[in-house]
């Protein structure tokens, strides 16, 4: 049972504007009235600016929340794009290395790279929710899919199987204060869809935001992210991919097809299409290219024998599931699950 949340802000320090007040209000209500003590790292809160300026300061913070016995579970306050600013301060003398343990880690986007960095050291994560974009929810309660996978692992300490979700959420246009209490546009959700391989695979699970990895290559972001990524050894080997799943799924940039493919490009010239057991890919925000990525994902891979489940409601479509990254998974396409040992 977890009982107090240390809430982090390793990329964008948003959660510290005015204008998220009110979100940052209902975020802290809800995960009290589930029971739990809430606190913020040092410098969570200090806005937009500041975090930008200070990536020294994001590390140290979460060495701290890693560091202190009294924090269970580090929560994600949202993504951003340069969490990879953190690598130095926690690799150059291996102060990451010396903090961390097994306590609950989750995040998602961005926070990407820190899944990487923390699997690089053995320990396991969680991905698919923010404390921003999932206990801030405006309607009048978490989305329901999304409030009963966080209740599990804040309960258990885990989770133990996924299944797709009904129904699915336009994003909202507008987060200010008129928006409280504001229901989400829905759809009805079509559940798991298995493109190409057999219906049944298994393998530990890792992977993440794809914009996030198409930045590991390519500089046009920020030019020393590759450089970076590349010294600290952040992107597995191919080696490191045989009996993994691959999780992918695409922010909310929404990006075009010319980009999703180049970044499946930079994974297959790593070798991970050659090694993986199969693939899970997140639905994409509000449908967009949701069809041009299947095709995309088939001619990249170019091996039918490559399991490959879409629709999978990770990531930053809403409502969001929570993948344990580091466990055992058994996806059935036919029974429409992903259990979890």
């Amino acid at each position: 049972m977890i009982k107090t949340v240390e809430i982090v802000s390793l990329s964008s320090g948003i959660i510290g504007e005015t204008f998220a007040a009110h979100e940052l209000k209902i975020g802290v209500k809800r995960l009290e009235s589930m029971g739990l003590q809430v606190r913020f790292s040092k410098n969570a809160l200090k806005g937009i600016e500041y975090i930008k300026n200070h990536p020294e300061d994001r590390a140290s913070d979460l060495l701290d929340a890693y560091a202190n016995p009294d924090v269970d579970m580090i929560l994600c306050a949202i993504g951003g794009d340069d969490t990879y600013r953190l690598l130095s301060y926690l690799f150059e003398n291996d102060e990451l290395e010396k903090a961390v343990n097994d306590k609950i880690f989750l995040g998602f986007s961005d926070t990407t790279i820190n899944h990487l960095m923390l699997h690089k050291l053995g320990i396991k994560t969680f991905y698919g929710q923010s404390f921003l974009a999932d206990l801030c929810e405006l309607d009048s309660d978490m989305l329901p899919y999304s409030k009963k996978c966080f209740e599990e692992l804040i309960q258990t300490g885990k989770i133990k199987e996924i299944h797709p979700s009904d129904v699915w959420y336009e994003e909202r246009t507008a987060f200010d204060e008129t928006q409280i209490g504001q229901p989400r546009i829905k759809h009805n959700n079509i559940g798991y869809e298995l493109i190409q391989g057999p219906a049944v695979f298994e393998g530990k699970i890792l992977g993440g935001c794809i914009d996030s990895i198409f930045d590991i290559f390519n500089g046009e972001r920020y030019a020393d992210m590759p450089v970076l990524c590349e010294k600290y050894h952040i992107f597995p080997d191919a080696d490191a991919w045989k009996g993994h799943i691959l999780l992918l799924e695409s922010s909310e940039e929404k990006p075009s097809p010319k980009k999703y493919r180049q970044a499946l490009e930079y994974l297959k010239e790593r070798g991970v299409f050659q090694n993986i057991s199969g693939l899970l890919v997140g639905k994409p925000m509000d449908e967009m290219y949701s069809e041009e990525y299947k095709e995309l994902l088939i001619s990249a891979i170019d091996d039918p024998l490559i399991p490959v489940l879409c629709n999978v409601n990770i990531g930053h479509a809403t409502p969001r599931c929570i993948i344990p990254f580091g466990v055992n998974a058994s996806v059935d396409a036919n029974e429409q699950v992903i259990r979890f040992e």
